[in-house]
């Protein structure tokens, strides 16, 4: 068995509103298969599985959709379903009714000395929408702290899907230009969580400022 694959990433140039650059522990729940992409270009598709907490109540196990370029030759029967393995990759959600997909594109998996742990932690980079409830708290020693979310926006079929973010951003007062619908490009680090069996998505605050779209790639 090998210690580690190092791969590249499945996807060219896609523009993507939410994205977590993240390390992913759980167990192999699907196994692995070659499948053919776009372009004729070729890549490994699998699944795992990872229990993420709760508030109160119950944990709840998600499955994540992995995907990785193919190499030649390269041995994806050491991708067996049961297997501890620990994921290095871009994750990103995709919304549909009430259903809330997660899909990763690796960059690195190991599969020995994984810990014991079920764990999703890493960095998110948001792309969208204010919206118009920004809290503004005090912490006990008397700091100042805004709580907001926001929202991002894409099409499924003829229907609009929302997905939504909570933010915390500690030692800071609320922007003047932080406003209802206003376009906000946030980084910080990714909080999930499980409330009433639904996932949510959370991120503390490390960087927040006006989303300047006609500057994006």
């Amino acid at each position: 068995m090998c210690k580690s694959i190092t791969i590249s990433s499945a996807s060219k140039n896609k523009k993507i509103m939410i994205k977590a650059e993240v390390t992913v522990c759980g167990t192999i729940s699907r196994i692995a298969a070659v499948r053919n992409g776009k372009e004729g270009r070729q890549f490994v598709s699998f699944g795992i599985q990872t229990v993420v907490k709760a508030k109160s109540g119950i944990n709840k196990t998600i499955d994540i959709s992995v995907a990785k370029d193919y190499v030649e030759g390269e041995d994806t029967g050491v991708i067996r379903q049961g297997t501890r393995i620990e994921v290095k990759g871009t994750l990103t959600f995709r919304k549909k009714g009430e259903a809330l997909y997660l899909n990763m594109e690796a960059s690195d998996i190991s599969l020995e000395n994984v810990s014991g742990e079920d764990s999703i932690v890493g960095n998110l980079h948001f792309l969208g929408k204010a919206s118009k409830n920004v809290e503004v708290k005090t912490t006990k020693k008397g700091d100042s702290f805004i709580v907001f979310s926001g929202f991002s926006t894409s099409k499924e079929d003829e229907n609009f899907e929302y997905i939504w973010v909570r933010f915390v951003q500690f030692e800071t007062e609320r922007p003047e230009w932080l406003a209802d619908k206003t376009p906000i490009d946030v980084k910080g680090t990714l909080e999930l969580c499980v409330y009433n069996d639904k996932l949510e998505i959370g991120c503390r605050v490390n960087e927040l400022k006006p989303w300047e779209k006609e500057q994006q790639q």
